[in-house]
């Protein structure tokens, strides 16, 4: 049976908002897939620092301790252009910093702002001003901020 999220702030975050991802983008954008790829791998498990939209996930999620019937007042989906498999450290992160994370959505390269209508995403938060602006653009979102 699926979750109704009718009376559910759902914001959805990229994983560079989330977490501090600016030199792992730098890898991508200076030398590509591949060479990122590699450097994701060999720092699984190193813990992801805190990005600049950690804190306002960190409060929302807070507010579900005042849900009533155990009805999430906030659910938050961390939204990454990471595919998978290099996905994992921020997967870890979340872990961690006991985020009460439960859904992701990982597209492998994908633009994100594809997910927002999957996901009946309410409030969208990135560094990626492409993405903000698409999905501002696309009336999907009520909310969306670059971080």
């Amino acid at each position: 049976m699926p979750i109704d999220f009718t009376n559910t702030l759902v914001v959805g975050i990229s994983s560079r908002a989330l977490f501090d991802l600016e030199e792992e983008n730098k890898i991508f954008e200076e030398q590509g897939v591949v060479a990122f790829r590699e450097f994701q791998k060999q720092h699984e498990t190193t813990i992801l620092k805190k990005g600049t939209g950690f804190h306002i996930v960190k409060a929302l999620l807070n507010l579900n301790k005042f849900a009533i019937d155990d009805k999430r007042l906030v659910e938050v989906i961390v939204m990454s252009k990471n595919s998978p498999e290099t996905g994992l450290r921020v997967l870890n992160s979340i872990i961690q910093y006991e985020l009460d994370i439960t859904r992701s959505a990982f597209t492998g390269g994908e633009p994100l702002y594809d997910y927002i209508d999957a996901f009946s995403v309410d409030l969208f938060l990135s560094k990626d001003e492409e993405d903000v602006q698409k999905v501002i653009d696309s009336n999907s979102a009520s909310a969306a901020f670059n971080l």
